[in-house]
């Protein structure tokens, strides 16, 4: 996970101080929807982003911070990209578009634009593919402002519109989004999957194995609260590091204990740690300003979905290749040696996302 970017959380929240820094892979839009159907946008880009995009030269990695005089000069491209990428729409009409700014704002670039949509019919519907058309992983988040109420969407390479003049997405809606975003991460977080996969390996009866998940469950679900809430946060530099290496050590314990009613207390102790790795992933996605409990309790039970879904693929592979190796007098020999190759596996990969987390940090 990649470390707190304040920027897009001081835009979003439509703060009147500069922000700090914007995040990779990541685009962040404030739209506004007035009486008279005029539609504000103001969005956000790391100068990363924007020279990965378009093929320009506005940001210099050592100083972090983008060239004002490049982003003037690239202005015309830039604007070029987002009008193509960008559009504000009535009924399926174009809303006219006033002048547009683009602005140095630190590490990235802000654009600044207004739609005219009085002259337009039906729902007025912001658009963006702006980062998502390009990258399938990029996400935008929007903070959307009618009067006095505000939501929150999401948008991605699958989901590229917002409509303003409807009502806010229902809470079972947001629900069932962060639900989702839950079960993906877990299924797409390997190191996590690892380290389930690990400690797990000599288990053969379902209680140590409840006693297990139990304990990872409990410890992960309090650090993602506390961390989601920003009740206690830990850099994402020092908490995926700390992942990888509770890998290598639940991975390296199998070649010298087989204690499995005991490691309970290692899910607890490392689930801690993996809790604000969970926490990391929910940061970049954001929590609706309307619904932060709803939205944290359906993450955390979409990651258990997939944490039980984990596990009940596991145990019955568990048992299977039990059966299939512990047969005969040299059974038992034959177990440890399938337990110990998987964990010398684990305990490579390990090692490796430790080594590059460290020298990514």
């Amino acid at each position: 996970m990649r470390r707190p970017r304040l920027l897009w959380l001081a835009a979003l929240l439509g703060l009147c101080f500069p922000a700090e820094a914007h995040q990779v892979n990541l685009a962040t839009a404030r739209v506004a929807l007035t009486g008279d159907r005029t539609v504000t946008v103001e969005l956000g880009l790391k100068g990363s982003d924007v020279d990965r995009l378009i093929g320009t030269k506005i940001y210099d990695a050592r100083q972090d911070a983008v060239d004002p005089a490049a982003v003037e000069a690239a202005r015309t491209a830039i604007l070029a990209y987002l009008d193509g990428h960008l559009a504000v729409t009535g009924g399926g009409t174009a809303c006219a578009p006033a002048a547009a700014a683009i602005l140095p704002d630190g590490d990235g670039v802000v654009y600044r634009n207004s739609f005219a949509c009085a002259n337009t019919t039906g729902d007025i519907v912001y658009r963006s593919t702006v980062l998502t058309e390009k990258d399938k992983a990029a996400r935008q988040i929007v903070l959307i402002a009618q009067g006095r109420s505000e939501a929150q969407a999401l948008l991605d390479a699958g989901n590229t519109t917002v409509t303003l003049s409807t009502a806010p997405p229902s809470l079972s809606s947001t629900m069932q989004r962060y639900l989702v975003a839950g079960i993906e991460h877990i299924f797409l977080g390997y190191d996590h999957v690892a380290f389930l996969v690990a400690v797990m390996l000599w288990a053969r009866g379902l209680v140590p194995v409840i006693k297990i998940v139990t304990a990872f469950t409990i410890a992960h679900s309090m650090t993602l609260s506390l961390a989601a809430l920003n009740v206690l946060v830990i850099p994402g530099r020092i908490v995926e590091p700390a992942i990888a290496a509770s890998i290598v050590f639940v991975a390296v314990e199998n070649f010298v204990s087989r204690d499995i009613d005991k490691r309970w207390r290692v899910a607890f102790l490392f689930g801690l740690i993996h809790g604000f790795g969970f926490a990391g992933a929910l940061r970049e996605i954001g929590l609706p300003p309307d619904a932060i409990v709803p939205a944290l309790a359906a993450f955390n039970v979409g990651v258990e979905i997939g944490q039980i879904a984990i596990v009940a693929v596991m145990l019955p592979m568990l048992g299977l290749l039990d059966r299939l190796t512990s047969a005969g007098p040299t059974g038992p020999v034959r177990t440890a040696k399938l337990v110990y190759t998987v964990s010398a596996i684990i305990s490579l990969l390990g090692g490796y996302w430790l080594l590059t987390r460290v020298f990514e940090a």
